[in-house]
């Protein structure tokens, strides 16, 4: 019961498609250049931008003006994907990501969770990614490595800066902690875009200054790419989806402006502009090491 990639049909050489999560235009600060007006302003600017789909995009603006649409869902039990799964399906959804179960469950009870979804993904023909998150099975790099070796057919979202700072990945070398996790990139099929540092989930960045852990989250999506790439049949694509959320949850850091009052340290949406050089970046160099 392999989860499928995503595929658009067509015999074309396998692609990066790039997209963002709706959340990303949630709330943005005031002094943001990002769209803050309703949902029809903020999908036609995502186009304007040059993003290919919304996750969690509106389904009937999302056709409108030409962009693709991806899903996300917590599942916590078995059965909770019973009418999901085929309401996506209906809806022309491409696939989904899913926050799999709390993190504290049994390894059997994991392994239950696991079967369900790979048996929803494969009676419906529909790729269903889970991705890798605090509070949730794949909160541990150990745990969700040795998910692979009992289900190696499982395939992820990987949102790595949970890892990289819920697990302090660069405390004891960051070079073994990617070599370790590498069955996981090499069933990475989506990505979500936020990069952190070992202090916090998601920071601002700056492309040319190449900070070190700007570097690490590279290698991070460079090695998915090449993952993906080994396998990918024509018509295959990988979304890499940016998602940089706000900081009333816990994401966005806060900085006091000039008059001390608290905002966001940074514009999202020019990060997530940013994002998508950074992303071609990464995605020419996987291709080149092919």
């Amino acid at each position: 019961m392999m989860i499928k990639n995503t595929n658009d049909g067509s015999k074309n050489a396998p692609s990066l498609r790039i997209d963002i999560n709706y959340g990303t235009c949630e709330d943005l600060p005031s002094f943001s250049t990002g769209p803050k007006g309703n949902d029809r302003e903020k999908h036609i600017r995502i186009v304007k931008a040059g993003f290919q789909g919304i996750q969690d995009g509106n389904p009937e603006l999302c056709k409108e003006f030409g962009l693709q649409l991806t899903a996300h869902a917590r599942i916590n039990d078995v059965g909770d994907l019973d009418e999901l799964a085929p309401k996506w399906n209906a809806e022309n959804y491409n696939c989904a990501t899913i926050h799999l179960g709390w993190g504290i469950e049994s390894d059997e009870k994991v392994d239950e969770l696991v079967k369900y979804v790979l048996e929803i993904s494969s009676k419906f023909d529909f790729p269903i990614y889970i991705e890798t998150h605090r509070a949730t099975i794949t909160q541990d790099i150990f745990r969700t490595v040795e998910l692979t070796k009992r289900f190696p057919e499982i395939r992820f979202n990987g949102d790595f800066s949970h890892w990289y700072t819920g697990q302090e990945m660069v405390y004891g070398g960051i070079e073994n902690k990617l070599n370790f996790i590498q069955p996981i990139f090499d069933r990475v099929r989506f990505m979500h875009g936020r990069i952190g540092n070992p202090g916090s989930i998601q920071v601002d960045v700056k492309n040319d200054i190449n900070l070190e852990y700007v570097n690490h989250f590279k290698k991070m999506w460079k090695r998915s790419f090449i993952g993906f790439l080994k396998t990918a049949e024509p018509g295959d694509y990988i979304c890499f989806t940016v998602e940089l959320l706000k900081a009333e949850i816990f994401y966005a850091r806060t900085i006091p402006n000039g008059s001390g009052i608290e905002q966001e340290e940074g514009d999202r949406w020019q990060q997530a502009l940013l994002y998508k050089e950074i992303i071609e970046e990464c995605w020419r160099n996987a291709k080149q090491e092919m």
